[in-house]
């Protein structure tokens, strides 16, 4: 069964018809009735977006555009160098952990001051709470009983 989108119509006025079939036997009644009154009806192939005037015309041309594409390679890519931009990056496992052991001794040579001792980080929380307290100073707040009301 071909698909839903390629079917055979019947072309009155050289405009489509809402008859169409999968067959061409289903049409022929209702073409010969219509060429009655109108000589220039037609039976078409409607197949990818387009009218043809049987199957065959419309599976020639098919194969004939599959043949005229252009096959590539693999190694094909759009633009000049014909080969993969990523393809730089890949580096072998073993050299990835040479590259980050050296970048990690280097790293801590620059960490050492001249007697050999690294010096501590001051990053991280604070070791105790300043101000010791409720926030907003410890006193009531603005709104509190026993004020003097003038």
């Amino acid at each position: 069964m071909p698909p839903r989108h390629a079917y055979w119509t019947i072309i009155l006025e050289g405009k489509p018809t809402a008859f169409r079939a999968h067959t061409e036997e289903e049409l022929l009644p209702t073409l010969k009735q219509l060429q009655a009154r109108h000589p220039d009806t037609v039976l078409r192939w409607f197949a990818r977006g387009r009218l043809w005037t049987s199957k065959e015309e419309e599976r020639l041309a098919q194969e004939a555009r599959k043949a005229k594409r252009q096959t590539r390679g693999r190694e094909w890519r759009p633009g000049g160098a014909h080969r993969d931009p990523r393809e730089r990056f890949k580096i072998p496992r073993d050299e990835k952990r040479r590259r980050f052991r050296d970048r990690l001794y280097r790293d801590r040579q620059e960490g050492e001051t001249k007697d050999g001792v690294r010096p501590r980080s001051r990053g991280g929380p604070p070791r105790g709470r300043r101000g010791g307290g409720k926030p907003g100073g410890g006193r009531g707040g603005r709104s509190g009983g026993g004020g003097s009301s003038r």
